[in-house]
């Protein structure tokens, strides 16, 4: 997913991340809003998974 098309789908990512990694707060949304390598950066330092796993769930969103 490119940063276009992660502005496009904002809403339903920020509600999947919400979901999957509960340690995100509304504050780190707020933050990232849209941004992809910010989300990547944040999931990161809260959750410690990969940038390769975390892309790849954010890409399955795309489908």
């Amino acid at each position: 997913m490119n940063q276009e098309q992660m502005k496009g789908k904002w809403s339903q990512v920020k509600g999947e991340a919400k979901r999957r990694w509960g340690k995100l707060t509304d504050d780190d949304l707020v933050e990232v809003e849209g941004n992809y390598d910010k989300l990547l950066g944040k999931i990161q330092e809260r959750h410690g998974e990969s940038r390769e796993s975390i892309k790849k769930w954010i890409d399955s969103l795309n489908t």
